[in-house]
């Protein structure tokens, strides 16, 4: 059976080809398949001197690099299992993944992470850093690895052979850990690269974490598998200059980051109102165009907007920029309709880590933006008494590591998935509908999906997070993080969005939360979801004060 390192091997025929290239020592340097290679030998030769068995864990907490890559291909190489984590998740977190999956080395980059959980750790496992001068016993990068010049071994994998644990987020209770084999993940690129494909010139830039399922299937081993260049983004912070000087021609993100950059765009354009309404005039042309609702007249008119408008604003995204994929979450209407009015082919899909991850997607000449797409290739769906999505696939997972029950409440028999997400199928295209857990019921025995509603009011450019409460209470609150402080005006634009909603979704009040959920805070996972109950305790007092005051 094929071993994920295979990936990299086929490509070792032209050891110059250059795969990826990252920023260092103040410039842009390029790595080529020989030299991750070589690097990934030389992990090897450090996982032989100590003694590393097939099926041992190692865990990874770095940032998108070339050794991020190195050593997974290294440990894949070698039959060992990857645990990749998050650099910038908190210490209890990533000791309790480091404890409950027995890894055996752990490599982080940051040295002051090391210290802090050789300190907590009762039985840490060897730490490796990439950075700094640490103490004993963490072991820094350059005395870890051998100089030696080894081949890049690759060793078979046995039938469902574990290539990796992958922690979910855990938007309640403890992370599980996804076990996921070398088969798993193989089947899931190749229904993938069916849909999107990809193209010798392609070049990715890499903006979201390896840790993230969706990144390391869609933006590592899908542009390895087809020899795409693929750059790693410095930060989020600098994403702009590195869209400008690296201009790459697929975007893998969530819908957050194109959030981002339509804000960014209306705020520039919000003094200059003949250039909006030129701007609004081209979204609208184009959307009827992508619809095919335009008449001939409206179509040259699009053409000629479109020359002249179109590429200063997807000049921001590089202007070379072909594909956009989005998931993760669900993408707001009026985000979609902007880019894809401008022009730019952006695709949503839909997958969890429990499948490898994806799930179904929408080709790039078959898109209808409001869907998650279409199933991939192998892959099975269908709905039960309760409208929940249930997945059937070579990707579905073996189960939760050391979580026999968890296991049980979701792989069915027949080896069917429940996913826990609310669905409708039409037309065999999927759409999510909430979340089975999210469902909210009122007092008065009705029940709504947030999501809905949420994603209707983050329509609204007003809004930057959004979240329904209101279980077991009369009517739903608004939770909401805004520019805006005033709730009258607040109330307002938010039914403005639930107008085409039943009357009993309408939020009767909305409290204007003081500052952003974010990781740091506690309030979104390391994927930038929402932690529902995180946010509810947050706010408890003024949830409570809402429903008495009114």
């Amino acid at each position: 059976m094929p071993n994920l390192a295979s990936l990299l091997q086929k490509h070792l025929s032209t050891p110059d080809k250059i795969l990826y290239r990252q920023w260092e020592e103040e410039r842009w340097q390029d790595y080529s398949a020989g030299a991750i290679a070589a690097l990934a030998a030389r992990w090897q030769a450090a996982f032989r001197r100590v003694g590393l068995a097939r099926g041992e864990r190692i865990a990874l907490a770095l940032r998108n690099s070339t050794h991020w890559v190195a050593i997974d291909q290294a440990a894949l190489g070698f039959g060992l299992v990857v645990v990749p984590l998050y650099p910038n998740d908190n210490a209890e977190n990533i000791a309790w993944c480091l404890t409950d999956s027995g890894t055996r080395l752990f490599v982080t980059e940051s040295e002051r992470q090391a210290q802090g959980l050789v300190a907590v750790l009762a039985d840490p496992p060897i730490v490796v850093c990439l950075n700094g001068e640490p103490p004993a016993p963490i072991i820094a990068v350059r005395d870890w690895l051998p100089d030696a010049d080894l081949p890049f071994e690759i060793r078979p994998a046995d039938p469902g052979q574990l290539a990796t644990l992958v922690y979910t987020s855990g938007t309640t209770g403890r992370p599980k850990g996804v076990m996921l084999s070398h088969e798993n993940i193989l089947d899931n690129v190749s229904a993938v690269l069916e849909i999107i494909r990809l193209n010798p010139d392609d070049a990715l830039l890499s903006i979201l974490p390896l840790a993230h399922m969706f990144e390391r299937t869609c933006g590592y081993y899908c542009p390895l598998s087809a020899g795409v260049k693929v750059t790693y983004s410095r930060s989020l912070n600098l994403l702009a200059d590195d869209l400008a000087s690296q201009q790459p021609t697929l975007l893998i993100g969530v819908p957050r980051i194109f959030e981002r950059f339509l804000l960014r765009i209306e705020q520039k354009l919000a003094n200059a109102p003949f250039k909006s309404a030129l701007v609004k005039l081209t979204v609208l042309l184009g959307w009827r165009c992508f619809e095919n609702r335009a008449y001939f007249p409206e179509r040259l008119l699009y053409r000629l907007l479109r020359q002249h408008i179109a590429p200063p604003i997807l000049k921001r995204l590089g202007g070379r920029l072909r594909l956009a994929v989005v998931g993760g979450a669900p993408i707001e209407h009026r985000v979609s309709h902007f880019f894809i009015g401008l022009g730019l082919s952006l695709i949503q899909g839909y997958g969890l880590t429990e499948t490898s991850p994806v799930v179904s997607a929408n080709p790039p000449d078959d898109n209808i933006p409001d869907s998650v797409g279409l199933p991939l290739s192998g892959v099975t769906v269908r709905l039960n008494e309760k409208n929940e999505l249930l997945v059937r696939s070579p990707g579905v997972m073996q189960g939760y590591w050391n979580n026999p029950a968890a296991t049980a409440e979701v792989l069915l028999e027949d080896g069917w998935l429940n996913t826990g997400d609310l669905a409708e199928i039409a037309a065999g295209r999927i759409y999510i509908r909430g979340r089975t857990k999210d469902i909210l019921v009122l007092s008065n025995g009705e029940k709504l999906s947030p999501q809905d509603a949420e994603i209707a009011i983050l329509d609204d450019p007003l809004f930057e997070q959004a979240m329904l409460v209101g279980e077991g209470r009369p009517y739903p609150i608004l939770l909401a993080v805004s520019v805006e402080r005033m709730e009258k005006t607040l109330l307002r634009h938010a039914n403005a969005q639930l107008a085409h909603l039943p009357r009993y979704q309408k939020v009767r009040r909305v409290i204007a939360c003081p500052e952003p959920w974010t990781m740091e805070n506690g309030l979104l996972t390391t994927t930038q979801k929402v932690k529902r109950d995180a946010v509810c305790e947050r706010y408890r007092l003024a949830i409570e004060q809402a429903y008495r005051e009114r």
